[in-house]
């Protein structure tokens, strides 16, 4: 499996952006999906997953309520909907995908194939 990631930019506090990860292989619909992100001077961090079918997901507590992820299994592409975006939510944004990998797996450690990166930086 192949990950392009885009859809990174610019915004406000408080502004949107829609991150998408194009994927490419026929096995894409029976992944695990994840987004982690990474800031400067620090570790990379678990953002959302979702499972194969999309219907079960599993946020980080601080993008909980603020960040959907979904995935359109048509069009091998996972989406990451970002909304009320803060300036501790900057950073480079990477998909990640597994194929045995539970949607609970939190750990980057998890996930055999990355994709390679959107920068998302909110100004505030």
């Amino acid at each position: 499996v192949q990950l392009q990631a885009s859809g990174g930019g610019l915004v406000q506090t408080g502004g949107s952006l829609r991150l998408s990860c194009a994927a490419s292989g026929r096995t894409f619909r029976l992944h695990v999906m994840g987004w982690f992100r990474q800031a400067p001077g620090k570790e990379r961090e678990f953002v959302a997953a979702l499972n194969y079918t999309g219907r079960r997901t599993n946020y980080a507590d601080s993008v909980k309520g603020r960040f959907t992820m979904s995935r359109d299994n048509a069009r091998n592409t996972v989406y990451l909907e970002m909304n009320s975006l803060k300036p501790e939510d900057t950073a480079v944004y990477y998909c990640a995908a597994d194929p045995t990998s539970s949607f609970y797996n939190r750990s980057p450690g998890g996930y055999s194939w990355w994709g390679q990166g959107t920068l998302v930086t909110v100004s505030s």
